[in-house]
């Protein structure tokens, strides 16, 4: 079988022509590259590189100019230079806001999402009401008229007192939570944790708080053995058992005669 031979003159033209494109296609990433950055050095001393515009997302009760100004992004911020820990950590004092992302929306439109937290109840002071957070935090700046969408609490006073009713209030369920209008603290010697509940069907309850969640947990199934017309108190405290108003009311004649009798 014969060898084909290609002489040194054909094989001259190919090389070249090879070399050429190959120069041609450095010749041309060299100047994408060198536009693309001269795009970007136009692009970054336009003012389409800055900020034009901000609007704020998800706040129910927090004033949006604030959030905006608590933020600290102005029309001279840089679209692309915005730090986003460094604005969640400017809102860091607001026991409100549970968290904050930013976003940023082509072409220069920046977004503040406020995620906040919940008012799960409210405490009576001074006649008004401040509203308690799901973080167990109360807002002592924003007074309320009395409330219709969460539990009153009354007569509490310690802070850590306030965050352990809270936490015991999240685990209820809905159905649960909403039946409740009113929390007394009423402490004793033997109980610090003694409450007394005012529900919106007309029952009360004594409950404590350490058991507080697991023990209203058996609300539902204690009141529909009541007939509609009972009346009185469901004790929580260590067993479940209700006590009928007319057995309240014998209790304490009876109480006043032997306070009479002793006198």
């Amino acid at each position: 079988m014969e060898k084909k031979v290609v002489s040194l003159e054909d094989r001259i033209p190919k090389l070249q022509q090879q070399r050429k494109q190959k120069t041609n296609r450095r010749l041309i990433s060299f100047l994408s590259v060198f536009f693309f950055l001269v795009l970007l050095v136009i692009y970054f001393q336009s003012p389409l590189s800055k900020v034009d515009s901000i609007s704020v997302q998800g706040n129910e009760t927090l004033d949006s100019n604030k959030m905006i100004e608590m933020s600290g992004i102005t029309t001279s911020t840089g679209f692309w230079s915005i730090n986003a820990e460094k604005i969640k950590n400017a809102f860091g004092n607001q026991l409100q806001i549970k968290e904050v992302t930013v976003q940023r929306k082509l072409p220069n439109h920046i977004v503040l999402v406020i995620e906040e937290h919940e008012s799960i109840a409210y405490l009576e002071s001074d006649g008004s009401y401040l509203p308690i957070l799901e973080s167990g935090q109360v807002l002592k700046d924003r007074k309320e008229n009395v409330p219709a969408d969460a539990p009153l609490l009354i007569n509490w006073k310690k802070e850590e007192d306030i965050k352990e009713m809270i936490s015991e209030l999240k685990k209820l369920s809905p159905g649960i939570f909403n039946s409740i209008s009113e929390i007394h603290h009423t402490p004793t010697k033997t109980d610090p944790w003694l409450v007394r509940l005012y529900m919106n069907d007309g029952f009360e309850v004594i409950a404590t708080v350490r058991t507080f969640s697991k023990k209203m947990d058996s609300y539902p199934a204690i009141i529909s053995q009541l007939d509609n017309h009972d009346t009185g108190v469901i004790h929580l405290e260590v067993g479940s058992y209700f006590e009928a108003v007319d057995t309240i009311e014998t209790k304490g004649e009876q109480n006043e005669d032997e306070n009479e009798i002793e006198g």
